[in-house]
């Protein structure tokens, strides 16, 4: 349905075009994939549930290294999808998408352990690892955009 509407949206402007599609497709998929991974666990033996109503908010205190390389690169994305979305793409508002993101992220998973026994722990960790994550990902954007070929080829998908 979202997927849909982001066509919509580039068809009502005369926008729409395969690459752009895909650019739809791609958050698409991604933000479900997100979601699914982050707020819906899969379990094959439910563990017990007991509420705790905890958020860790100690940075970098019992936090895996592994962990923070996966979250930074789930987020890599963020940072590259985002300038393609809009028009005037700064790196300080994919910074605030990324966290806005992030948070949301953090947020539910602290309400659905809590209250469904989702299985997810919030962390500041993740939350500054997702960061991390957008802001390298807009940095590599901004690197390749500065490529005069790849700059011609990256407009090609850009929503403006």
């Amino acid at each position: 349905m979202i997927f849909l509407a982001m066509l919509w949206y580039l068809r009502s402007r005369g926008r729409l075009s395969v690459p752009r599609a895909a650019v739809a497709f791609a958050l698409c998929v991604y933000s479900a994939g997100v979601v699914a991974n982050t707020v819906f666990p899969i379990y094959l033996n439910k563990p017990a549930f007991t509420p705790q109503w905890k958020f860790y908010f100690e940075p970098l205190v019992d936090y895996e290294v592994g962990d923070a390389v996966k979250n930074i690169l789930v987020f890599v994305p963020v940072g590259i999808l985002v300038p393609l979305l809009l028009a005037t793409a700064s790196w300080w508002r994919v910074v605030a998408v990324a966290a806005a993101f992030s948070l949301a992220i953090e947020l539910t998973q602290f309400v659905t352990d809590n209250l469904l026994g989702g299985g997810h722990v919030a962390d500041v960790n993740d939350l500054l690892s997702n960061v991390i994550g957008g802001v390298l990902g807009v940095g590599l954007f901004a690197a390749l955009s500065r490529v005069p070929a790849v700059a011609v080829f990256i407009n090609r998908f850009r929503w403006h």
